[in-house]
């Protein structure tokens, strides 16, 4: 248990840094000289490097476990990069930081989810799944306004080395603390390695499903990590403690919004359809906000309140996935879906920033973000069309 709560905590760290970089908009702008299309490379570093790091990572929770896999990661690379962002002095090392940093977060998630499906029921595994990633939502609550409120008391350099001394000593309670799952045992025929992650993609029962991985949360994560400081400081000329407080709300969206799907697969009977149902909202809104870019501050945070409350459906599309891995390829198969979610989340990340780049006028703050949610809502729309075409997997269904 006392892993668990290691790694638990590990997870705040990991979604802190996926989206701290919203609050730090003002200051590294004037202190480093950072563009919105730097912004948008190094929160994109961070999500391309993450997803790529999944295939390493999947073969070593399924032949180390996730104690060791977890903590060397994260204080090395984690540590490395927190430290390195305390000291930067150009946009680029910034931008080299961000990559350590999504280095060492990449198995963070996967260590836990990795314990979850090794330890307990296919049919419990929605709920954990989602309920941890409430509980590791905090950490975009803390990136937002206490993120702002540190930096206006201390620096940002203060709190990036106040950060990387908590990152290395939170990698060595998962050393400590931490415990493998017992290994299944290994039949005749089974392929390791990458290897393994051919025999997954081979399923064609996961394609319909994959699309929708790389998409679903990321409009919600791209708002909150990137957009919603630049959009609310161009826009309705906020400064960092009120971008700080309009983020916060939404990341206490993202936690409720996790713990709300935890269960619904449970109640309904069905992960697709709930997973459809909070897709749908989360187009609805997109294409609201993309045709009405201007309004009261009030209600543009209630539509990122709304945004984060459905694009938090992660855990239940893993736990539809989760359905059909076999026992062997547990690992690489939560691991896989990870790098298509991570992954869609950082090439969006950069499409968007060439988006906005591209549809800017001179003078005119609002084209470039009507062009930037209406990008996010054809995405949205094209993966939840091609999602209507998977199959379903119940909570009680444990299909191999």
């Amino acid at each position: 248990m006392a892993g668990i709560a290691a790694l638990a905590v590990a997870y705040v760290l990991s979604q802190f840094y996926r989206s701290f970089l919203a609050v730090l908009t003002p200051a590294l702008s004037t202190d480093l000289g950072m563009t919105k299309a730097d912004l948008s490379m190094a929160s994109g570093i961070w999500f391309a490097v993450f997803a790529l790091a999944q295939f390493a990572v999947g073969v070593s929770l399924d032949r180390f476990g996730p104690r060791m896999t977890a903590s060397v990661m994260l204080g090395v690379f984690g540590g490395a990069g927190a430290f390195l962002f305390t000291v930067a002095m150009t946009p680029w090392m910034v931008i080299a930081a961000m990559a350590l940093i999504g280095l060492g977060c990449a198995p963070v998630l996967m260590a836990m989810l990795f314990i979850f499906a090794r330890t307990y029921s296919a049919a419990r595994f929605a709920v954990l799944a989602s309920w941890t990633i409430a509980f590791g939502t905090a950490g975009n609550v803390i990136g937002a306004a206490p993120m702002a409120a540190a930096v206006e008391m201390v620096g940002w350099r203060n709190a990036m080395a106040f950060l990387g001394l908590v990152t290395v000593l939170v990698a060595v309670m998962i050393a400590l603390a931490a415990r493998d799952p017992a290994r299944p045992a290994t039949r005749e025929g089974q392929r390791t390695g990458l290897s393994g992650y051919v025999d997954l993609l081979r399923m064609r029962v996961l394609w319909p499903i994959i699309p929708l991985a790389a998409i679903n949360a990321a409009p919600m994560n791209g708002i909150r990590g990137l957009w919603a400081g630049p959009y609310l400081e161009d826009v309705y000329g906020l400064d960092a403690l009120s971008i700080g407080e309009v983020t916060t709300f939404m990341a206490l969206a993202m936690v409720a919004g996790s713990f709300l799907y935890g269960p619904l697969d449970t109640i309904f009977r069905t992960r697709k359809w709930v997973a459809t149902g909070g897709t749908t909202i989360t187009l609805l809104t997109l294409l609201f906000l993309a045709m009405n870019p201007v309004q009261e501050v009030f209600f543009v945070t209630v539509i990122f309140i709304v945004i984060g409350l459905s694009g938090s459906g992660f855990g239940l599309i893993m736990a539809h996935a989760r359905a059909f891995f076999p026992d062997h390829l547990t690992g690489r198969g939560v691991t896989l879906m990870n790098f298509f979610s991570i992954g869609g989340v950082g090439v969006m990340q950069f499409a968007t920033g060439a988006v906005f780049t591209a549809r800017s006028v001179p003078g005119d703050p609002v084209s470039g973000y009507v062009a930037l949610f209406s990008f996010y809502a054809i995405m949205v729309g094209l993966t939840l069309a091609i999602y209507l075409f998977s199959k379903d997997a119940r909570p009680e269904m444990i299909t191999r």
